[in-house]
């Protein structure tokens, strides 16, 4: 089992900044693909970003390309989503995602964190 904790989420004005961590403390974590999911009330669980288990591949959503860095430090067992630029339409719960799969879809992971809240103000 891979236990993933994210942390970093909070209260931020619209044009702001955050940056989500997601932290392990399996050795194996090296070997997978991780992404970052995000979920508003009432709506779908949305990809956001992947990274592939070495960090030689990234992807986005369209919605936060060019905002948004995913990358990841095996050394520490932790991923993390720099968010800039941010606006209210960003507001969510964002999920930290393991999986042996290099995917966009939820269902393709084999392990989640328990999430993190970000509000965004306009």
């Amino acid at each position: 089992q891979v236990q993933l904790v994210e942390s970093g989420g909070g209260l931020v004005q619209a044009g702001g900044s955050l940056r989500l961590s997601c932290a392990s403390s399996r050795r194996t974590f090296r070997g997978y693909h991780m992404g970052w999911f995000r979920q508003a009330p009432g709506k779908d669980r949305d990809f956001v970003a992947k990274i592939f288990w070495n960090g030689e591949s990234t992807s986005y959503a369209d919605s936060v390309r060019g905002r948004f860095i995913i990358s990841r430090d095996n050394a520490e067992n932790t991923v993390y989503l720099q968010m800039n630029s941010l606006e209210a339409e960003d507001t969510a719960v964002y999920y930290c995602a393991a999986g042996l799969r290099y995917s966009s879809s939820w269902s393709d992971y084999n392990f989640w964190g328990q999430g993190t809240q970000v509000t965004v103000s306009s």
